[in-house]
């Protein structure tokens, strides 16, 4: 199985930048695309951005032109830069990776913006 280790969310001020990271434990050919999500308090899990074998990105449409997702190479970290953070992006985000066998979860980290 793939387990996936996130980092980098935190609190920060509106208007401010964060960058997270999640790391693949080990390296899986069948993979076929990274992404993240997010979930709000008392608000379902919602796709925020993936990035597929072309590097085709897709993004939700309330973080376009903030937000910007990127793997390295050997598909062993996916990376989400956010900027000009907003309070509605306040969430859980999780990384997903999905391979041959399914589709992964990471254990998700908290960003909470300050307004």
């Amino acid at each position: 199985q793939v387990q996936l280790v996130e980092s980098g969310g935190g609190l920060v001020q509106a208007g401010g930048s964060l960058r997270l990271s999640c790391t693949v434990s080990r390296r899986d050919s069948s993979i076929s695309a990274m992404g993240w999500y997010r979930q709000a308090p008392g608000k379902q899990r919602e796709l925020v951005a993936t990035v597929g074998r072309t590097t085709n990105t897709n993004y939700a449409d309330s973080v376009k032109g903030r937000f910007f997702i990127a793997r390295d190479q050997a598909w062993s970290t996916v990376y989400l830069q956010m900027t000009s953070l907003k309070p509605d992006d306040t969430a859980v985000y999780y990384c997903n990776v999905r391979t041959g066998d399914g589709v992964y979860w990471g254990q998700g980290t908290q960003v909470t913006v300050s307004s």
